[in-house]
């Protein structure tokens, strides 16, 4: 398999990699820019995509750098609201087919938005008198509607491997951005430990869960790029990258974005590897090996910088090294209240917002739920079970006719796995769903335009 060409040289990489470590510490000494810079990000895009009509899927390059910078900005209190992101991706991504359409192909997402409002009705109607309506829908649909959005605009959408790499970047150089931020904020990470659990000093002094989430990202991204560019000094900047980011990963605690990372390289690494030709398999090797070792190392640095916890987190230990009974945290419970919900009220379930209510009611936590498919399932009833259906099904269906897209698999794993969680609480999962969605062609080809 040839490579990818190196369309983006390396100064120009470097120049961005260094404007993002700026913005970083920027940032951090003067947080109250944050929403500007925001705005800022926001108005530059709008321009590019009116000035260029999307002819050159400026809005998927929009929409991916607001994924890459979500966690940051709610971080630094940059996001105009915490759903706003979500909202920024769909706008952004809605503008774009405004100018280049979408393929008719693309129904069985519409069916899937279809499949949805049932929960939207039987919502309105029993919800408690207390709550937001309007708020509980938005926030529990913002999630699956963003990923509709993306995954009609991405339907069948035509782009050139460097286009591809290209909108990887635009959501790895805002992480670049946050990590640099997260080592200003807690320098030393062993003045701030304080067991075994997810830390919210070390993630920024927000939610643990999200900062791995969009810290491993990152990682698979940085990953994928070692594998793919043959450019000695671009190789050297990623896996300098790699090692910072990774460790900010590992120190967070959360372990869900540091462990889907992993699966998702692995599964990358298959793939990518088996559609080598011998000779380039043969020169991957000692690049793989290199990699496996700076991840190694950088995890023995991670335990030494706290002490032996973190190797006790991931062995399910407290930090006196006894055995933790639930290595869930939490999230059995959850799961099975909604469940519960599902099994009593099967065919419409307990509607949109709902599920909190009933958890509420059954065990007297009202607390918010961490997986995605086992809240479809309890508030949309069988309509959610078919709407999952149709998220899983059809990527597998596109890969069966079209093998151009080697991310196919790591990215739909990364919208499985994250979903299942961190449920969609960030727009990442339904953005990267997405982009398993496209059609890798050519750029020697002539461009095949959507049907």
């Amino acid at each position: 398999m040839k490579q990818v060409i190196n369309t983006i040289k390396t100064i120009p990489y470097l120049q961005l990699v260094i404007l993002h470590v700026g913005i970083g510490i920027v940032l951090y000494l003067t947080t109250s820019v944050s929403k500007l810079f925001f705005l800022s990000v926001l108005i530059y895009f709008i321009f590019k995509i009116i000035f260029t009509q999307n002819k050159n899927q400026e809005a998927l390059i929009a929409a991916a750098y607001i994924t890459g910078l979500e966690v940051f900005s709610r971080m630094t209190g940059g996001s105009l609201t915490y759903e706003f992101a979500k909202y920024a991706v769909m706008g952004f991504l809605l503008f774009g087919m405004f100018y280049k359409g979408f393929s008719r192909k693309s129904y069985a997402y519409i069916v899937f938005l279809i499949f949805l409002v049932p929960g939207i009705l039987l919502s309105a109607i029993n919800l408690d008198y207390e709550s937001n309506a309007l708020n509980a829908i938005g926030f529990n649909l913002s999630g699956p509607y963003c990923l509709a959005i993306s995954a009609i605009y991405c339907y069948d959408l035509r782009i050139t491997k460097n286009r591809l790499q290209e909108v990887l970047l635009a959501v790895l150089l805002p992480i670049i951005a946050m990590t640099i931020y997260l080592y200003f904020y807690t320098p030393i990470i062993k003045d701030v430990l304080i067991g075994t659990h997810s830390n919210r000093e070390t993630s920024g002094g927000f939610g643990p869960n999200q900062v791995s989430t969009i810290l491993g990202l990152g990682m698979f991204i940085l990953f994928s790029r070692l594998l793919i560019y043959k450019d000695k000094i671009v190789n050297l900047i990623d896996v300098i990258l790699l090692v910072l980011i990774s460790y900010r990963a590992i120190v967070t605690f959360s372990r869900g974005g540091v462990l889907v990372a992993g699966i998702c390289s692995i599964v990358f690494l298959l793939v990518y590897f088996f559609q080598s030709e011998k000779k380039e398999k043969a020169s991957m090797l000692p690049k793989i090996g290199l990699i496996f070792i700076v991840i190694l190392g950088t995890w023995a640095y991670s335990s030494v910088s706290t002490m032996g916890l973190i190797d006790k987190r991931y062995s399910n230990q407290d930090a006196a090294g006894r055995s933790k009974e639930k290595l869930t945290t939490g999230r059995a419970e959850l799961l099975n209240t909604e469940l519960e919900a599902f099994f009593k009220h099967p065919w419409l379930g307990v509607g949109v917002g709902k599920a909190k209510e009933y958890r509420r009611e059954a065990s007297g936590k009202g607390v918010a739920t961490h997986n995605e498919m086992s809240r479809m399932l309890s508030e949309h009833g069988m309509f959610g079970f078919f709407a999952l259906l149709v998220l899983i099904i059809t990527p597998l269906i596109i890969r069966i006719k079209n093998k151009s897209n080697l991310y196919l698999y790591s990215f739909l794993l990364f919208w499985f796995f994250t979903i299942n969680h961190s449920s969609m609480r960030i727009a990442a999962p339904a953005f990267i769903y997405g982009l398993s969605l496209i059609y890798i062609f050519n750029a020697k080809k002539n461009t095949i335009p959507r049907e």
